[in-house]
């Protein structure tokens, strides 16, 4: 019967993927695969599971977990910047950050890998040069667009404080929920970032 089960399984018609859709989809279910079990249960057999292809293909686009997790890590930044505002590049404070909430109600995987890959580093101190290089990918958006929205700019403190509040809330949504409590504690940011506006503007004033 066992016998019988695994042969219909193994029979089993295998989705065919384009190569560039099947990298997205094979990140995309190593993220899943990550976020409900963490980096414990990632394997190349349960990301073929995950996305429905053979062990052979997620082999085959990456060649080591290491690659895989590297990989998936850059994919969930980029998916974040994409979908957050954090770099909406117009230098208004209103429309900054504005799609936090909804990108943590939408995709709260993608949230839950990276915080996943942040705690795993401590564990194994091997992840923390890759972890440090694409976190420094949300620093670098964030103080390019403090630098547009603020005139006197954003030094390493100042975007390191804003940013550690963002990734605080993201956390606290999406283990608590309550997006209207993320949204509400960043109007009081921006509010705060508008202070520091009026303020560079009096300097500015001062000076001339």
């Amino acid at each position: 019967m066992t016998d019988s089960a695994d042969a219909s399984e193994s029979r089993k018609p295998r989705r065919r993927l384009h190569y560039g859709e099947g990298r997205e989809a094979l990140l995309n279910a190593a993220v899943r695969v990550v976020a409900r079990g963490g980096l414990r249960k990632l394997t190349y057999r349960a990301v073929a599971e995950e996305a429905g292809v053979t062990h052979g293909l997620v082999v085959h686009h990456f060649g080591s977990r290491d690659a895989l997790i590297e990989e998936a890590l850059a994919h969930t930044i980029r998916t974040s910047l994409s979908t957050s505002s954090l770099e909406p590049g117009t230098g208004r404070v209103a429309d900054f950050s504005t799609g936090v909430s909804d990108m943590v109600t939408a995709d709260p995987d993608t949230q839950a890998f990276q915080y996943e890959l942040l705690l795993e580093s401590r564990r194994r101190p091997e992840l923390l040069p890759q972890i440090r290089e694409l976190y420094d990918e949300y620093f670098d958006a964030a103080q390019r667009e403090l630098g547009r929205m603020l005139p006197a700019g954003a030094d390493k403190a100042l975007t390191r404080l804003v940013f550690a509040a963002l990734d605080g809330l993201v956390l606290h949504q999406l283990v608590l929920g309550e997006p209207e409590v993320t949204d509400a504690a960043l109007a009081e940011l921006r509010s705060l970032l508008r202070l520091l506006d009026a303020d560079g503007d009096t300097a500015d004033e001062a000076r001339e």
